[in-house]
């Protein structure tokens, strides 16, 4: 009687420990409701890619490992799109400033114009919106690769007379986690402040994920 005794209390031990298990599991991995952005069910991971950064030094998933990531495409000679969404960006980073250094967000800005962005132009156009973010640019293929495994849509137009074009991209803001992979997705318009809590919740969601 007494061995049947413990063998159930160690069964119920072993059922409990499940259960708790499963349970916190569930609690752990609820999503988190957020205002703009579009948090992805399945992590997706970044393919292998090779541009190169403002010092011409290799930009990767590599150089990405390790912290969280906002990236965001366009180009130097965007009117109107592309400084809005940096300035954004750069106001969204001063409302995280309180975050630990580990949580807090770098900037990739990922030119689709290698015609006419080179590292260094990049390099002095985000600095002028905040010196930790990074201009990366690379062959057109390189950037096809990136852009097409993410969905981001690029269309160049027809060179003008004085050799001029235009360049339309999608306006999309994409958070890759600290694995490398896109987590969520951040659509027009944006608004620093609603970055900034969806970020905060997006983070604190995956505390501990891998």
């Amino acid at each position: 009687m007494n061995r049947l005794l413990i063998a159930g209390v160690v069964i119920a031990g072993l059922i409990a420990g499940v259960a708790a298990a499963y349970f916190a599991t569930r609690t752990r991995t609820v999503p988190p409701v957020l205002e703009r952005a579009t948090l992805f069910h399945e992590p997706r991971p970044l393919p292998e890619f090779t541009l190169a950064d403002a010092s011409g030094h290799p930009f990767g998933p590599e150089q990405m490992r390790g912290h969280w990531t906002f990236v965001f495409f366009g180009f130097v000679n965007c009117p109107d799109i592309c400084p809005t969404t940096l300035a954004t960006l750069a106001a969204t980073r001063k409302a995280l400033a309180d975050l630990p250094a580990g949580e807090q967000p770098g900037v990739a800005f990922v030119s689709v114009d290698p015609g006419r962005d080179t590292p260094a132009l990049l390099g002095q156009y985000v600095d002028h919106f905040d010196p930790v973010f990074i201009g990366a640019t690379g062959t057109r293929d390189a950037i096809e690769a990136l852009t097409h495994a993410l969905g981001v849509a690029v269309i160049i137009g027809p060179a003008s007379a004085d050799g001029s074009y235009a360049v339309d991209h999608s306006a999309a803001i994409f958070l890759v986690d600290p694995q490398v992979r896109v987590v969520a997705l951040f659509g027009a318009p944006h608004e620093a402040g609603a970055i900034a809590r969806d970020y905060r919740l997006v983070v604190a969601s995956r505390d501990g994920i891998t």
